[in-house]
């Protein structure tokens, strides 16, 4: 009962959010919220120049939901008060849940986003998250990360890659891979994030959270936690 009440509050929280956490598709749209300003990129710009203080280009690119290469034109959302934010103020989930009395990670396809929560029920940390395509054209069928709970049964390293992605022999690197249900896994995204459910089931994040939630959050199924992995909660696609 529980972890049902958890769920419903996080999926009610995804309703209520304001615009920039619901993160609208165009970036024209949301970026124009009270308290951001809408940023088009020149050419010879790049989160570095724009951004030389690190924290700072850290929290752009995780409200964009995105640490692809900036090209000329592209719109992003600055806060206005980027030198005093905080990363947890623009977390697209609750600061506080109902105590789970364990470790949870929740995946939003909808938003883009994964969360972090202690035992307590506590807001610890947050990033972007891509999950599963509606259609992939090289296995002629739906992608899409399967909505549920679940628990991390298996953990990979650096070196992690798909067995069987691309298809037919695989090798797609997977860094810091958390399986979680069959085939998919939480990994890095080497390649970088874009905000978009691209993927062939896997969630996708920045790698610096991946290797974060492989070797500083998550725990496999062992005697400590009666053989239950760290939870993992995957939300549907869409809330409405």
């Amino acid at each position: 009962m529980r972890m049902k009440r958890i769920l419903a509050i996080l999926i009610i929280t995804a309703l209520a959010l304001p615009s920039f956490s619901a993160y609208s598709k165009s970036p024209r749209q949301w970026c124009k919220s009270t308290g951001f300003e809408c940023l088009r990129i020149k050419r010879g710009e790049s989160w570095q120049t724009l951004f030389p203080d690190e924290r700072e280009r850290d929290i752009v690119m995780r409200i964009n939901r995105t640490n692809v290469r900036l090209y000329p034109g592209m719109v992003i959302a600055v806060p206005e008060d980027l030198a005093y934010s905080d990363l947890l103020d623009y977390a697209p989930f609750p600061r506080f849940i109902d105590p789970p009395d364990e470790k949870l990670i929740v995946v939003d396809p909808a938003k883009f986003a994964w969360g972090a929560y202690d035992n307590d029920g506590t807001l610890i940390h947050w990033g972007p998250a891509t999950g599963g395509a509606s259609w992939c054209d090289d296995i002629q069928d739906s992608c899409r990360t399967k909505s549920g709970r679940f628990r991390v049964y298996s953990l990979g390293s650096s070196s992690c890659v798909s067995s069987k992605f691309p298809i037919p022999e695989g090798g797609a690197p997977m860094p810091y891979c958390m399986f979680f249900n069959g085939g998919q896994a939480l990994h890095g995204s080497p390649g970088g994030v874009i905000p978009g459910n691209v993927s062939h089931g896997c969630v996708r994040l920045f790698v610096q959270d991946a290797e974060w939630l492989r070797y500083d959050f998550v725990e496999p199924p062992v005697a400590s936690n009666d053989y239950r992995g760290t939870k993992v909660i995957v939300l549907p696609y869409s809330t409405s």
